[in-house]
Parts: C-alpha cells; structure tokens; sequence
C-alpha cells in the first residue's frame, strides 16, 4: 500500500482524488489539504510514498511548495497544462494526471510508481527548472487598480466578477468595484481558466462565487455568492459551458 498526500486548492478535486485512491486498493492516503502551506508543512513532518500535487494554486505553485521541501518524494501532478511541460514530466519520470482525472489513466500512474526502483528523482531542481520554463504562462494572482495616484492591489482569487462598461473594464471585489487596465480579452488570456469563465461579451466569472443558476426573462441568469447578491446574465452560447465549470 502506497502512503499518499493529495494537495489541491479545490477540496472537491481532493475528495474526488481521494475516493478514486482508496477504492483503487493500492493506496492509503495518509493526508490532504488546499493550502499549500499547510501541505509545505505536513510533508516536513511526515514520511508519505508518493504525493498527487497540483501545479496552479494561490499562494505557493505546487513548482514553489517542492522547492521548499527539505528532501525528495516521489510527485505525481495533476494538471491542466500544456503538452509542452507535460512532455517534460515524462522525460523525467514523473507521471501526471490531466484533470478530470479518470480511474482507468489513475490506474496506470500507480503501475508506473510501483515499477519505479529507483530513488526518487531530485524533483526540487526539475520543479525550478520547470517554473523558469513556465513562467510565461503565469496566471494572474494580483491585479493591480489605479486612480489618480493610489493604487489598490487586488487578489484575482476575491474578485467575483470582470466587466466592461462605458469603455472601461472594472474588477468586482470586496463590495467595491475598480477600474482596472486590462480588456476582458487579455483577461481571458490570464486568468486560471478552471476558475474564471467568459459568460458574456461584457462579463468573465469567477465561479467560486456563482452560488445559483435559474431563468430569466432573457435567457439564464446567475446570482453570485457576494455582499450584493449580483445577477449577471448569461448568454444562451456560453451556458454549456459555465455548466461544464461548475460540474453540473
């Protein structure tokens, strides 16, 4: 039995994950989290045979968080990146999994871990060299908005929505809403595309904070988990998708 650490910052994708390990027979799994530092810490303190470590989190990359890491242990990432850097997993030995991930792609991950006799490759330095190659593709984290001479900083993950009005773009958060630099575009081109979704030509989502979807009298609407409780409207050729974000 492999003792494992799943870290990921959406707790359904740890759940999931987890019930998929444990029903496969082959793995104990000995912790989870969402925070990569709370991860950071629990495996400086504690031996585990494999951990399944997403890449793109809040707060430390699953890069950074092996950079920490004091000794080696065997990763297996999962992932939503392109085939580039996936390419680069394999050459080094260290398998992935692209999300969703599926029992029968799980199922051959394990094979390849049991077949692995060898020590546990320096995945400290592979995680420096892959952040450097990666870094271009960087996801907004913080985004700056600036009035007159203050600027605000804001943290991408508590905005709840993106939209253009009046030939400005505004980034919704925190009760207030800031004018921003970026279009929606470039937006669309930045932003962790698991989270946030275009949902209108004039609104991209953040659907940690969708809360409900029901009909309108134009078509879907979505009302948001916020101190306003803002609707938004959906557009007819977009709501597949948003379902397919959401999971439902």
């Amino acid at each position: 039995m492999f003792r494992a650490y799943v870290v990921d910052d959406e707790r359904l994708a740890v759940q999931r994950l987890t019930r998929l390990l444990e029903s496969s027979g082959r793995v104990e799994v000995v912790g989870g989290a969402t925070d990569p530092v709370d991860a950071l810490t629990f495996l400086r303190e504690h031996l585990v045979d494999v951990v399944f470590l997403d890449i793109q989190m809040p707060g430390l990359t699953g890069f950074e968080l092996l950079e920490r890491l004091d000794r080696d242990v065997p990763v297996i990432f999962t992932t939503a990146y392109d085939r580039y850097a996936i390419n680069a997993f394999e050459v080094n030995s260290i398998d992935y999994l692209l999300k969703p991930i599926e029992a029968e792609r799980l199922t051959r991950a394990l094979d390849k871990l049991e077949r692995l006799a060898q020590p546990a490759p320096d995945v400290r330095t592979l995680a420096r060299q892959l952040a450097a190659e990666l870094a271009p593709a960087r996801r907004l984290e913080r985004i700056a908005s600036r009035v007159g001479e203050r600027t605000t900083v804001l943290d991408v993950a508590r905005v709840s929505h993106f939209f253009a009005q009046d030939k400005l773009t505004f980034a919704a958060s925190g009760g207030r809403d800031h004018v921003i630099e970026y279009t929606l575009a470039q937006l669309e081109d930045r932003l962790d595309s698991r989270r946030f979704v275009r949902i209108h030509r004039a609104t991209i989502v953040n659907i940690a904070f969708v809360q409900e979807l029901y009909p309108g009298v134009d078509g879907t609407l979505v009302r948001l988990k916020d101190d306003k409780k803002t609707e938004l409207s959906v557009a007819r050729d977009r709501v597949r998708d948003l379902k397919e974000k959401l999971g439902i």
